[in-house]
């Protein structure tokens, strides 16, 4: 049985990051998703991409038991404009994550490589 992996919103939505639903393509896996997770895991599905075993992938591409379909809808977020120091950043202590962003609420988080903003 295909294992249905859940990010993000969708996971959120369906309360699991994991689950195991039957069906011989991925849209037969996303058909059942919708049955078992209702609305608010439909309604995420709309503008997720699905891959499948780290590939994207359409409706009709055939799963089968240990393909992995992974929902990832699209993920933004942050706001403002400041610096968050983050060892992982660069690889350094030093290294920061600057947050960026145009007011609306659309951001993104950027490697400042020697940790300066």
């Amino acid at each position: 049985m295909p294992v249905l992996r859940l990010f993000a919103s969708a996971r959120e939505a369906a309360g699991t990051g994991r689950d195991e639903v039957d069906g011989a393509t991925v849209a037969d896996v996303l058909s059942a998703a919708r049955a078992r997770y209702g609305e608010p895991f439909t309604s995420v599905l709309r503008t997720a991409r699905v891959w499948v075993n780290g590939e994207p992938a359409d409706g009709d591409v055939a799963v089968g038991e240990g393909d992995e379909v992974a929902v990832l809808p699209p993920v933004s977020g942050g706001s403002g404009d400041d610096v968050v120091r983050h060892p992982a950043a660069g690889g350094s202590g030093d290294s920061a994550l600057k947050r960026v962003g145009d007011g609306s609420g659309a951001g993104a988080l950027v490697p400042l490589p020697g940790g300066s903003g």
